[in-house]
This record gives structure tokens, C-alpha cells and sequence, in this order.
């Protein structure tokens, strides 16, 4: 088990690299200055502004060949002007990128660095995707089952075309039909911006924390629902294949009702698909997450990606990229790891 786990440790950090190095050129091949993303309008050669964009450029490396830039994003060294002695620079900071845990500033806004904004912003995506993978699975798993145990019947046949729309539909327009119907415009139910009221900072411990379960329903039920149907669809397949193996055939022979039958022999086989689609769920949510936050206002990572493409600044893009991906890998690996456990024929895969 530990040569296994060590294996798939290794392989991330390939992928890793691989998933900067498309997204750093990604970027950098996009039309536009991320020096000119602030003023937005055409600049004159000898004017305060073109000054200061220039600043910018050379602060950030951006008038640099792009290796030298991706050297700089990937560390541990600085090799900006305030960088490391070792490479021209004052030692003012001698330490960036990735392997030093250091993204730099946000281009636009020096004050801001931007490892600290991505950390304050992820207390509030990892406890909303992680609500929202709970839901998924809390209510998909018992959903799937139910419908494997009356597949073809008129209400599994309902049920299978409302989990099918709720696949299909797009986030955005899930979450925007949830405001309408929820929200002040419709029923009155839920607040439907942010995470706080406004009155938020005056409220008890217990009411603030009522108050943020209330702004947090929506966002979840919409991060989820995608989710919810496919996964739902899975645990009915595997289930109704389960039922017609020999083994639960056996098992009816001797006497057990379907019900004892599944839960004590089918299930747990029919499961196991399950544990592996932890691996494609988490990915849906990283990616669900900036659809969601910006609809809903949530100051979470996904909203700060969605605001650095808006700006055009690398720093932010590619600090939200990799934390995306390390987030990913680590579900993907979660799952890998526990159908090893219950599965052991894969650590020799």
C-alpha cells in the first residue's frame, strides 16, 4: 500500500507542472496588457499612466522572454528586479513562485498579495463544496438504490427524467432559477448574496451562524444538484447490474427477500464504481464553484479566477490553476486510495 501511494504521489507532480505550463502559455498567447487592464483605455507614450504601466511590466517580468517568466512562477527563486542577489536583483525578496508557496502581488493592486487573499478565500469554497459533496452523496447514493429496486415502475420512470433535466441544465441557470423562485422576487425564503446579512457583525454567535446556513442553501443546492443526478445514475446502473449476478441469485435461493439480499451481499459490490466517481465530482465542484460564487457574490476562489481572468492577471490565474489542481489531484487520490482499501487487486494495476 505505501509503494502505491507513493507512486500516485509522484505521478501529480508531472501533472502538476504539465497543467501549469498549458495554463501559463494559455494565458500569456491571449490578446492584451495586464499592465493596461486597470485604465482600459488607450494610453499616451508620455503620459502618467504609461509610466506606470511600464513599472508594472517590469515589476512583473512582462516585457521578460516567457522561460524566464515560467522560471520565475515555478521558484523558489525571485528573478525580479527586487529578487534574488543571485540573479541581479536588491534581495528585497528573494523567494517567489511555486516551490517557495509565494504567487507574488496582484498586478493591479500591489498591496494584495495574493497567496494571503487565496487562503483567506478558500475558508469559504472548501466548506461550501464540501456541503455540497455531502448533499451529493447523502442523497444520491439512497436515490439510486431506490431506483434500481423499482427499475422500470412509473415513478423510478419520473424520477429517472427529473434526475435526467437535472443533469442537463447549466449551472448558471440553476442558480439564477433558484434566485428567482427563492429569493426576494419569488418566495421570500432565502437571502440570495453573499454569505452575510448586512447586520451580520451584530448578531450573537448563534444567529450569525443561522444567518450564514441560510446564505449558504442556495449556493450549496446549486454546486450539488449536477452532481447529485449523474451519481445518482451511476449507483442505479451498477446496482441493477448487481442484482442479476449469480451471487444474488444464490442468495434468494436461500431463503433472503430482496431487501436482505441487496443490503447484505449487493450493495457493497455495487458501491465500489462509486468510491472511483469521488474523483470526477470534485473536479465538477472546482469548475462549478466560479459559476456559482459569481452569481451569488460569494468572495470565494472560484469568484477570485473568474475577477483574474477578467484582469488579465497571471498571478491571480495561475495561483487559483494550481490550487485547482492540487485540490483535484487530491480528490482524485482520495478515491484511488480508498477503492485500494476496499479492492486490493488494484495496487498491482
Amino acid at each position: 500500500m505505501a509503494s502505491f501511494l507513493l507512486r500516485r504521489i509522484l505521478w501529480m507532480i508531472p501533472t502538476l507542472l504539465g497543467i501549469t505550463l498549458v495554463v501559463f502559455f494559455a494565458v500569456h498567447a491571449a490578446p492584451g496588457d495586464p499592465s493596461l487592464a486597470r485604465e482600459g483605455v488607450v494610453i499616451e507614450a508620455n503620459s502618467d499612466a504609461a509610466s506606470a504601466a511600464a513599472r508594472v511590466r517590469a515589476e512583473n517580468l512582462l516585457d521578460e522572454p516567457l522561460w524566464l517568466q515560467y522560471a520565475h512562477f515555478l521558484g523558489p527563486f525571485d528573478l525580479s528586479p527586487d529578487g534574488h542577489a543571485w540573479f541581479g536583483g536588491s534581495g528585497l525578496h528573494p523567494w517567489h513562485g511555486l516551490l517557495a508557496l509565494e504567487f507574488g502581488r496582484e498586478i493591479q493592486h500591489s498591496n494584495v498579495d495574493v497567496a494571503s487573499e487565496i487562503g483567506r478565500r478558500l475558508l469559504v469554497t472548501v466548506p461550501l463544496s464540501c456541503a455540497a459533496i455531502m448533499l451529493t452523496y447523502l442523497v444520491a447514493v439512497p436515490l439510486g438504490v431506490w431506483c434500481a429496486a423499482r427499475s422500470g415502475t412509473r415513478r423510478e420512470r419520473w424520477v429517472s427524467v427529473l434526475l435526467y433535466l437535472g443533469h442537463a441544465l447549466p449551472m448558471f441557470w440553476l442558480a439564477l432559477v433558484l434566485i428567482l423562485v427563492f429569493g426576494a422576487t419569488g418566495l421570500g425564503w432565502l437571502p440570495v448574496i453573499g454569505l452575510h446579512g448586512k447586520d451580520a457583525d451584530t448578531l450573537g454567535t448563534t444567529a450569525r451562524f443561522l444567518d450564514v446556513i441560510a446564505h449558504a442553501v442556495l449556493p450549496v443546492l446549486a454546486l450539488s444538484l449536477g452532481g447529485l443526478a449523474y451519481l445518482s445514475r451511476q449507483v442505479r446502473g451498477g446496482v441493477v447490474a448487481v442484482l442479476r449476478e449469480d451471487f444474488m441469485r444464490t442468495a434468494r435461493a436461500n431463503g433472503l427477500s430482496e431487501r436482505d439480499a441487496l443490503l447484505r451481499h449487493g450493495l457493497k459490490n455495487a458501491l465500489l464504481p462509486v468510491i472511483t466517481l469521488f474523483g470526477a465530482v470534485l473536479p465538477a465542484l472546482v469548475g462549478g464553484s466560479i459559476v456559482v460564487e459569481t452569481v451569488f457574490g460569494i468572495e470565494g476562489v472560484g469568484r477570485y479566477a473568474y475577477e483574474g481572468l477578467l484582469q488579465r492577471d497571471t498571478n491571480i490565474i495561475l495561483a487559483t490553476t494550481v490550487v485547482s489542481a492540487i485540490a483535484t489531484m487530491i480528490g482524485i487520490l482520495l478515491a484511488d486510495v480508498a477503492y485500494a482499501i476496499v479492492d486490493p487487486r488494484i495496487r498491482h494495476g
